[in-house]
């Protein structure tokens, strides 16, 4: 009699719409604990050498028995994990990036989400304060354990990004590279083996560079690839360059900063020279891909600046800089990022 609609009435927009989405969002996090905490017990090192019972497991990890077989179960559930009657072994994929002995191990980058775990949970607080949750001084050189991790996880990361960015990049000829922000010297060590006469320099933090020279040295790459201490917001970009490659850093910087990157790269490269950034970005709105635009959540917690920004948006910045050639190449799947190229005339 309100002329208020029945939401239970069939027909009304209430009865024809499904709330599996919303509920399935609801316990979202139980997926994300049980790999997250199978990672950090090391339970995919405890069946690396093959099929073993819960209590075989439970023993190896002291943890309780009746526990870890519900955990198990839980992990062959989720395609981590195959059950052979009464007994579990890795799933090929986990096999492969989860067992430690592995060279595609990604351990380390799973652990780093279980760090941000924490942060998440005090995504109501940031967004009241504006502030980040997780400190990123913490990570970036003040916590010397905490950066450690940081950076083998951004190597793990990269290691596939990087593999991904070379196969589209063709920088022959090209003999001068600065990668700014560079974080573990992936891409420039990868990049300066793909093409021979490259050299690198990688500007970043002390304490993140610390940890790098370490990895670039374990890849033999220390004669082409050479790190130099120095904070991207101010550090002098040099000149001569004829390539500037600013890979995951975009999403830590506000518009303004952003620009003013492209303006101090396109500085220091040649003429010829090309700049190259790649990151996650968005479509123009910022909503799709989804990925993306929660990556964009995953940074306000985790920098003071942080955020996502349009690939439309970079290549409107260098255009401003005079750049020419300007494009998007998105990296194949299942990587999320997308890669902007411009020119010096």
């Amino acid at each position: 009699m309100s002329g208020v609609p029945d939401a239970r009435a069939p027909g009304s927009a209430t009865a024809a719409a499904d709330p599996s989405a919303i509920v399935r969002l609801s316990t979202a996090y139980w997926d994300s604990q049980v790999l997250l905490t199978a990672n950090r017990l090391r339970l995919f090192d405890a069946l690396a050498g093959g099929a073993r019972s819960a209590d075989e497991v439970a023993a190896e990890l002291a943890l309780d028995a009746r526990s870890t077989a519900l955990l198990l179960r839980a992990c062959a559930g989720l395609g981590l994990l195959e059950l052979e009657g009464e007994r579990f072994r890795n799933a090929p994929a986990a096999a492969a990036f989860l067992v430690s002995a592995s060279p595609a191990y990604m351990g380390n980058v799973i652990r780093y989400s279980d760090q941000l775990y924490g942060a998440w949970g005090q995504l109501e607080q940031s967004l009241r304060s504006g502030r980040p949750a997780l400190p990123a001084e913490s990570y970036l050189g003040d916590d010397q354990a905490r950066t450690r991790g940081f950076v083998l996880a951004m190597h793990e990361r990269a290691l596939g990004i990087a593999r991904a960015l070379v196969a589209v990049l063709d920088l022959s000829g090209r003999r001068a590279l600065l990668d700014v922000g560079g974080g573990p010297g992936t891409y420039s060590v990868l990049l300066t083996e793909r093409h021979p006469g490259l050299r690198a320099e990688v500007l970043e933090l002390p304490g993140v560079a610390a940890v790098a020279r370490e990895l670039v040295a374990a890849a033999g790459a220390a004669e082409r690839v050479q790190l130099r201490d120095g904070d991207y917001h101010v550090a002098d970009f040099g000149h001569g360059k004829d390539v500037v490659l600013m890979s995951g850093m975009f999403h830590r910087e506000s518009a303004a900063d952003c620009r003013g990157l492209v303006e101090r790269a396109v500085a220091c490269l040649e003429p010829g020279g090309l700049l190259v950034v790649s990151d996650v970005f968005t479509d123009p709105g910022g909503a799709q891909p989804v990925f993306a635009a929660m990556f964009g959540l995953n940074m306000m917690l985790t920098a003071p600046a942080g955020g996502v920004h349009a690939d439309a948006d970079v290549q409107g910045w260098m255009r401003a800089c005079g750049l020419a050639d300007i494009r998007t190449v998105p990296l194949p799947p299942p990587m999320p990022h997308r890669v902007v190229l411009g020119v010096k005339p």
